[in-house]
């Protein structure tokens, strides 16, 4: 599992193509022949970006439920409703299609946001509003995710 890292601003064209920047573009380099998945994040109004390793990891985990119970079914379909396989052009850009353009209300400003192993992809105003997040308490809710893990002997969480 590769670690991606950083928040990147660009604009996107009237065609829904943006530049990756290049900062983001050379952490994703050895994903670049292999391509990725551009689908609807689960819970925010988001895109993400899976290089199709990270991918196949997903959908091998995906692929151990049961298809014959109801939820899990129901789970697929709406997980991989909108799945595009997308790649970068030689340009260094990637092109948004309109579905999803429209899911996450893109416009003009984009921002490229790492999530650990993949890439959110947020509209700039959107994005802003998320992260400011007056409905939560960071503070609580990093303790009530992180407050109990400490794997690790060297004391750091």
């Amino acid at each position: 599992m590769n670690t991606i890292v950083g928040t990147y601003e660009c604009k996107v064209d009237a065609k829904g193509r943006v530049l990756l920047p290049s900062p983001l573009k050379k952490q994703l380099a050895s994903s670049l022949q292999e391509g990725f998945v551009l689908k609807r994040s689960v819970f925010q109004s988001c895109l993400e970006l899976y290089p199709m390793q990270e991918w196949d990891l997903m959908m091998q985990k995906i692929n151990k439920l049961n298809r014959f119970v109801k939820k899990n079914n129901d789970f697929i379909r709406r997980f991989t409703a909108g799945v595009k396989v997308v790649e970068i052009d030689a340009l260094g850009r990637l092109l948004v299609p309109k579905d999803l353009v429209g899911f996450a209300s893109i416009s003009k400003d984009v921002v490229f946001s790492s999530a650990v192993n993949i890439v959110e992809i947020w509209d700039k105003e959107l994005y802003e509003q998320s992260i400011n997040g007056e409905d939560i308490d960071f503070a609580d809710l990093a303790e009530d995710v992180m407050g109990n893990v400490n794997d690790d002997d060297n004391g750091v969480s």
